[in-house]
């Protein structure tokens, strides 16, 4: 089966959050459930708040709704949004 190319929307709890330990937490997370390829950038917000993106590949074949419940989860995260699936060619 093929990979669909997916992207997230980070919501930090406050504007005193380290960014970098939601990212590893969040590619922690993601490669244990067989997403590969990441690519994060950070999305100012207002008042100094940033989002962070995250953009990589998951298995076509492998349902996501659980693994997008379970993120948000996340220690010092407030919400979590996808914003764009696309099928990777």
């Amino acid at each position: 089966m093929g990979q669909v190319n997916i992207r997230i929307k980070f919501m930090p709890s406050g504007v005193s959050v380290n960014l970098e330990k939601i990212k590893e937490d969040v590619k922690k997370f993601l490669e244990k459930h067989g997403g590969k390829g990441f690519m994060f950038n950070e999305e100012p917000i207002a008042f100094g708040l940033k989002a962070v993106i995250v953009t990589f590949l998951y298995p076509e074949e492998k349902e996501f709704e659980h693994v997008e419940n379970e993120l948000a989860k996340i220690p010092h995260v407030n919400s979590v949004q996808v914003i764009d699936v696309r099928r990777a060619l």
